[in-house]
């Protein structure tokens, strides 16, 4: 964990003296033209600069536009301070704006990275009418030609407890001065510093169609900037913060084939497009593949079959930029199936008020996981601040990839020597809410009629940047409008995982409930007519997709394939229950979210019926309510059981509250556990739930989500137990001394697999004893009409099938699959006598 803890202790130092003094100095003169201005540089946003010329430019007239320098920082140390910059309006009739420097930019955590996303400073420069502004301090009288290019230069100097800011512009090529001083406390000093265009009162969010018209009637106009210099005792070099340009990388592993996709930054078109993928051997640096980035989602995907995945490959990925060879470096673990336990970290719901989620990741760093799985929202439309931007494709992208930026950017260090599993849900697509209807167009506000608002090559990207480095996709055919999919399988450390996309196939719910000041996805009391009894069978649609035919196929076949297989395990965006039943922020009581994979009913239960055939724990996200649900079909819990994680950064938040304990409710435990049926009748057996505090601190970001119940999940897959453990880690805790209420009430919480099929047994069939062969797999099936009744892999050489039919004739194949070793029993019935035994010898 070496990358991870230098990342940690380096932003623990964001307002120190990181490194001694060192002047910085912008070198655009020498670069090409690209929208991407550097790795020393943050830009807010992405799409609003570009490097055009040799200058750096704003291209929209928009507030509190700016360029966050990130490898230099302002210490909170006596000394003096130097900015100078050549700058000029892009529109010399522009008549509002201000351009210039923003400098004490402090975050609302103490780390360079929230700093660029969400620090405020004090803006010092020159408006587009020629007046000097320090923070509210305006030179009336002191005036400056904006039609010309500026000199800009701003020295700080200590006076007391406080700094004399001193502000000095002059036209280029001439020797008139013009200047305004002010004073600025000495803390408002130190911390980051930005180049700043920005005009107030116009454009908040990215606006392609912006009519450049500020308030007041006055033209709006961004500014140009040349020849950045910064040089002062108080500046501070940390080189280590520079971002790019290989951004991060994900990974996965499985049967020996190895996908990683490489995330760069939009380069120019002279830039160099190829970038490599280099592995270690002895002292040595090998390239073993080259590949061109994709120009829309600027990534690289590199797929190498017949990897070595008994040994820790170091690798590195290689890139050169501005005449400088660039690296990206980690380690492809090898298959960790000697190990006897597995571990895999789930997260949701990454709202940006914790980012970069230092602590997190930290804690992380300790308890090492194998896998990470993010299972959704991995993104919301307004993190990183300006809104969102859905048109044209080109500038969405570019607003959609600054913000998937900050996942890598807060959890890169852990992804780049660990396999990453990411499947991109509602808020990922710009949706509040998703049925993706077999990829078609939606229209209908809210999104009720069902499909993908987002042109569909946008939808694509998306699917590149979350799920490329996915193994590929079992049926890879396309969706309507040439969608993508990328339901498929990863076999890694013994643990056959079900990547499955819950959201792609559903159908939406407008025929049974039209939207209502554009929603569609709640039942909520006032929706039942007065006198009537709710029934939650009449929002059913039997022909209803919730996962689609091609979707259950896979499951169907994944369940009974067990090659290799010590556990099975489903990954989804959003549990098969509609739990939560109060939401947001005043906690208003809803009957159903038609959102969840609780509707429609009868698809809900035919995936359920799929994944129990496989014995496959279900693991998930998308609630914002953290879970462990024992779920049922016809029966309470006989089906299989899910974990729900927390979310990242909790934002909207919903609570499970029923109005008594039900069935199988046990002494000491909270009233709501049981077994119950949730609004939509789906049966739901209520282990453990993470409820938000009724009141949340707000004293810090941190507070403020530990409260709304933010954390994540580890599930841990222990082949020598034969046991699946689930841990729910609370945000606010120390991994190197965790204590039992670290974790939510009703965590940790082992089950054995054999719970992920709870149906009772209507009979038994004779016990099958294996000689010469231990841990086989074992699949029953009905011979009357051929169905597989489940699929499993025993502990030992006994084992006794339950079936459900007690007057049904069945086949029994034993052995190991993969390697044409099995034995075939027809024509078995019920055993009446429980000592019943039959023996097969390999």
């Amino acid at each position: 964990m070496k990358h991870t803890l230098l990342s940690i202790a380096l932003t623990t130092l964001a307002l120190q003296s990181a490194a001694p003094a060192a002047d910085f100095a912008s070198n655009w003169s020498n670069l090409n033209n690209r929208t991407w201005i550097g790795p020393e540089y943050w830009a807010n946003p992405l799409q609003d600069w570009r490097l055009n010329d040799g200058r750096v430019e704003c291209t929209t007239a928009g507030a509190n536009r700016n360029l966050f320098l990130l490898t230099h920082e302002v210490s909170p140390d006596k000394g003096d301070l130097t900015l100078s910059v050549r700058l000029g309006k892009i529109d010399p009739k522009a008549t509002a704006g201000v351009g210039g420097f923003r400098v004490g930019i402090q975050g609302t955590l103490p780390d360079y990275r929230n700093a660029a996303i969400h620090g405020s400073g004090t803006d010092v420069g020159v408006t587009a009418e020629g007046a000097l502004v320090i923070g509210k301090a305006t030179g009336a009288n002191a005036t400056v030609d904006t039609t010309k290019p500026i000199d800009l230069t701003l020295t700080a100097k200590p006076n007391g407890n406080q700094y004399t800011l001193t502000l000095t512009a002059q036209n280029v090529g001439e020797d008139k001065t013009t200047t305004l001083e002010a004073p600025l406390p000495a803390d408002k000093l130190a911390g980051s510093v930005a180049l700043l265009s920005s005009t107030p009162g116009g454009a908040q969010k990215p606006n392609r169609k912006n009519n450049n018209q500020a308030a007041g009637g006055k033209k709006a106009g961004p500014f140009w900037f040349e020849d950045w210099k910064i040089s002062g005792s108080k500046l501070t070099n940390n080189p280590d913060h520079a971002f790019g340009p290989v951004l991060w990388t994900q990974y996965s592993l499985s049967r020996g084939t190895m996908k990683m996709t490489a995330f760069l930054p939009p380069i120019g078109e002279k830039d160099s497009q190829t970038v490599t993928l280099e592995t270690k051997q002895g002292d040595a640096w090998n390239t073993i593949a080259t590949e061109t980035i994709d120009p829309l989602s600027r990534t690289v995907l590199f797929r190498v079959e017949n990897w070595d995945d008994t040994q820790d490959v170091p690798y590195r990925v290689a890139y050169q930029l501005d005449g400088s060879d660039h690296y990206w470096p980690g380690t492809v673990r090898k298959d960790p199936v000697d190990q006897n336990k597995v571990s895999v970290a789930g997260f949701t719901g990454n709202q940006d008020y914790l980012f970069p989620n230092a602590r997190m990741v930290e804690n992380l760093g300790i308890q090492n996981p194998d896998v990470l799985f993010f299972s959704g929202d991995q993104i919301y439309e307004g993190v990183a601040g300006f809104g969102f931007v859905r048109e044209p494709v080109d500038i969405a992208t570019l607003d959609y990839l600054r913000k998937y930026w900050l996942l890598g950017w807060a959890f890169g260090d852990l992804m780049r020597d660990r396999p990453t599993i990411c499947l991109p849900d509602d808020h990922d697509v710009y949706q509040g809410n998703i049925w993706g209807h077999n990829g078609r167009k939606a229209v209908v506000p809210g999104f009720a009629d069902g499909g993908f608002h987002m042109d569909a090559e946008w939808v694509n990207m998306v699917n590149r940047t979350q799920t490329g480095n996915h193994p590929d996709p079992v049926d890879p055919e396309p969706l309507l409008r040439g969608i993508t999919v990328y339901f498929t399988d990863m076999l890694y450390g013994g643990v056959s995982f079900a990547i499955i996309e819950d959201r792609k196939f559903k159908s939406g719910p407008e025929a049974i409930l039209p939207p209502k000041d554009g929603r569609a996805d709640h039942v909520r009391p006032e929706d039942i007519l007065a006198g009537e009894t709710f029934d939650p069978r009449t929002l059913d649609l039997p022909e209803a997709r919730l996962l689609g035919e091609r979707q259950l196929q896979f499951l169907r076949n994944w369940a009974q394939d067990w090659t290799g297989a010590q556990f099975k395990c489903v990954l989804s965006q959003t549990i098969f229950a509609n739990l939560a039943n109060f939401h947001g922020s005043n906690q208003q009581y809803l009957i159903a979210d038609l959102d969840s994979n609780g509707w429609p009913q009868t698809g809900r239960n035919r995936a359920l019926d799929e994944i129990r055939k496989g014995f496959g724990f279900m693991y998930a996200g998308d609630q914002h309510l953290a879970s462990i649900v024992h779920h049922g079909i016809n029966e309470d819990r006989d089906a299989g059981i899910s974990f729900c994680v927390p979310s990242i950064a909790a934002g909207y938040p919903r609570a499970w509250r029923p109005e008594k304990p039900w069935p199988n409710h046990e002494q000491g435990d909270p009233d709501y556990t049981g077994d119950f049926k949730e609004g939509l009748g789906n049966r739901v057996g209520v282990r453990a739930i993470a409820n938000p505090e009724e009141t949340n601190r707000k004293d810090t970001p941190e507070t403020l989500g530990h409260d709304k119940a933010s954390g994540h999940g580890i599930v841990i897959f222990d082949k020598a137990d034969h046991s699946i453990t689930m841990e729910c880690w609370r945000l606010l805790f120390d991994a190197n001394n965790p204590k039992p209420e670290d974790q939510f009430p009703g965590w940790p919480r082992t089950i054995a697999p054999e719970d992920n099929y709870g149906r009772q047994a209507v009979a038994y069939l004779p016990t099958i004893k294996v000689n010469g062969m231990t841990n086989p797999v074992i699949n029953i099936v009905e011979q009357s009409f051929g169905d597989t009744v489940y699929t499993l892999r025993i502990q030992g050489d006994t084992f006794r099938p339950k079936v459900f039919d007690a007057n049904g004739t069945y086949t029994i194949t034993i052995g190991e699959p993969g390697e044409d070793n099995t034995k075939t029993l027809t024509d078995i019935r019920p055993a009446e006598e429980e000592s019943a035994t039959v023996e097969v010898n390999f």
